[in-house]
């Protein structure tokens, strides 16, 4: 219970994302290079430049997050000017250059003394900043959708090739069946991530084709355990009415077959998610998965796992943690299914 408690949130975090992610920016790119690699509870104050275009409102920004975002500036310090503001940018250092903003870069105001209480404000990175300045908080948030969408994308394809390869094997038997396992064991044979990077190469590098491609590969254990469902199932009584009564083998198939066996097809597609989002994370790693500035987990690692030994190791190990809970809680939901679902109890 705890693991669906989990999943449901994550599921919602990811609906959700733009609307809770600090950085409303598409993709939550927002670049901060004076501030990159900062500790999680990272302070800093702020300036925020209007884009010169109006935010977008409603249901896209809220979904896919404002592609007009503003420019926003980190500084140390500033001081009001009579027609505009001089500000001093963030270093670590203390010695950021100077700049001056007349009050014509800040529309609806009438004075500049108002733009410190309009146009400045306080930005706490709760989990801290990547190698770019980018808030690490946001891109996680956001990249929640990427692990979840690979799954439910990857384990649809994979039963709808499955339980149709499977179920015809199965049921018809002969020849069918003989060619149908062919195809299954040579597509068993072949390293799942090496037939994913050959197909998505084939495909090319995005989104889409990463979803296809984890997709095409997770579809023979679905076939496999749904061809021996079927041969036990065909020789029950109720399948054999079913012929008598001269209903075709379709519908045998889809309405009397396929219903009785889909408590080990549940467990495997509980499993399956959790394969899928490990192979992205993988694919992204190598960076073959979803491509930036789209914000990935094994993106991020990929981006920082050379500061573990830099002494910033949680830029790395924030995402991993993520892709290990997201994981472990689809395992525990699986076992839990097998129990639940197991005729021996």
């Amino acid at each position: 219970m705890l693991s669906v408690a989990f999943l449901t949130l994550a599921v919602l975090v990811a609906i959700f994302a733009y609307g809770l992610a600090p950085d409303n920016s598409e993709n939550a790119n927002q670049m901060h290079l004076s501030i990159h690699s900062k500790a999680p509870g990272f302070t800093v104050k702020m300036l925020v430049l209007p884009a010169g275009l109006e935010k977008q409102k409603g249901f896209y920004t809220f979904f896919f997050g404002n592609e007009n975002a503003t420019t926003e500036i980190p500084i140390s310090g500033y001081s009001v000017l009579q027609n505009g503001i001089s500000i001093s940018q963030y270093t670590e250092d203390g010695s950021g250059l100077t700049k001056d903003f007349s009050l014509d870069r800040f529309p609806n105001l009438a004075v500049s003394s108002q733009i410190p209480t309009r146009y400045i404000k306080e930005q706490t990175f709760l989990l801290g900043t990547d190698k770019y300045g980018r808030d690490l908080l946001s891109r996680m948030l956001i990249g929640i959708r990427i692990s979840l969408a690979i799954g439910f994308v990857a384990v649809f394809i994979s039963l709808i090739i499955g339980v149709s390869l499977g179920a015809i094997a199965g049921y018809f038997g002969g020849k069918v069946d003989a060619i149908i396992m062919w195809i299954i064991n040579v597509t068993w044979s072949i390293p799942t991530l090496l037939l994913v990077i050959a197909i998505t190469l084939a495909l090319g590098k995005g989104f889409w084709q990463v979803f296809i491609a984890v997709g095409l590969t997770m579809w023979v254990e679905v076939a496999r355990v749904v061809r021996g469902q079927v041969m036990s199932v065909k020789q029950m009584q109720y399948v054999t009415a079913a012929r008598a009564l001269g209903f075709t083998d379709y519908r045998i198939i889809t309405k009397h077959i396929l219903p009785n066996i889909m408590a080990p097809v549940i467990i495997i597609s509980a499993a399956n998610f959790a394969g899928a989002i490990l192979i992205e994370s993988g694919l992204s790693f190598l960076g073959i998965g979803a491509q930036p500035p789209m914000p990935s987990w094994g993106g991020i690692i990929k981006d920082h796992y050379s500061y573990i030994v830099l002494g910033k190791p949680y830029l790395a190990i924030i995402p991993g943690l993520a892709i290990m809970s997201l994981v472990t809680a689809f395992m525990l939901v699986g076992n839990a299914l097998r129990d639940a679902l197991d005729v021996k109890n």
